[in-house]
């Protein structure tokens, strides 16, 4: 007697156990999926974001080129290109480079040093915090840096890559980001590649905004950008 009651309150109990089972799988399996859809909007949108209309499929080849090249897309920290690794790189003339960036000029800054100076003031590193900061999921940063065409071809070289590496000094220096090196791309151009024409004078640019603006207090300067393009 004692053995079949034991059947009968198995038999009473096992479904019971087995449907809270099943009722607490399916509700585990429920928020499963729930949160993989959430996961999966979530990424979809930051993928929207972070792919701007100005990211054309030109512009996203240099870009690659660019910074596979300067050591970014292997994870190998922070180089640099020199005008004509940059020239062989882009396959294309200075004013189709830099009609390349045009579209970002809402993203990017002109950060202007003095004649033969690669030392940056308190406007230039105000510009350069500020469009460092506003990051907005974007992956790289692109430093392009010139000279004007005083003095030779090879001081200018030197003096564009000391702007460039002052640039990315300074955002070490003011930023704690520990993949930095690895968002950071540098170019520097000298008097070379790319120099920029008046049209950038209606870009922001550090120092005083009613100061005179002619094509080489433009190109005393390091163009800043964060790059929107998934590549």
């Amino acid at each position: 007697m004692a053995r079949a009651g034991l059947f009968l309150v198995l038999a009473l109990l096992v479904p019971g156990v087995v449907g809270a089972w099943m009722s607490a799988s399916a509700s585990r399996l429920e928020e499963a999926e729930t949160a993989a859809a959430a996961t999966e909007n979530a990424d979809v949108a930051v993928a929207q974001a972070a792919d701007e209309g100005y990211c054309t499929a030109q512009l996203k080849q240099v870009l690659r080129r660019v910074l596979q090249s300067c050591g970014l897309l292997d994870g190998g920290g922070v180089r640099g290109c020199q005008p004509l690794e940059v020239a062989q790189i882009a396959t294309m003339a200075g004013d189709d480079f830099n009609l390349l960036f045009t579209p970002l000029q809402d993203r990017a800054g002109i950060v202007q040093f003095d004649l033969d100076s690669a030392e940056l003031d308190g406007d230039d590193a105000a510009l350069l915090d500020r469009l460092f900061a506003d990051q907005r999921g974007a992956s790289h940063f692109l430093v392009v840096a010139r000279s004007s065409p005083e003095g030779s071809s090879a001081h200018n070289r030197d003096l564009s890559e000391e702007r460039g590496k002052a640039v990315l000094d300074h955002l070490r220096t003011a930023f704690e980001d520990p993949d930095l090196d690895r968002e950071v791309g540098l170019l520097w151009l000298g008097e070379e590649l790319g120099q920029l024409d008046d049209s950038f004078c209606a870009w922001e640019r550090s120092g005083a905004s009613d100061a005179p603006c002619t094509e080489k207090e433009l190109n005393r300067s390091a163009f800043v950008s964060w790059i929107d393009c998934r590549l």
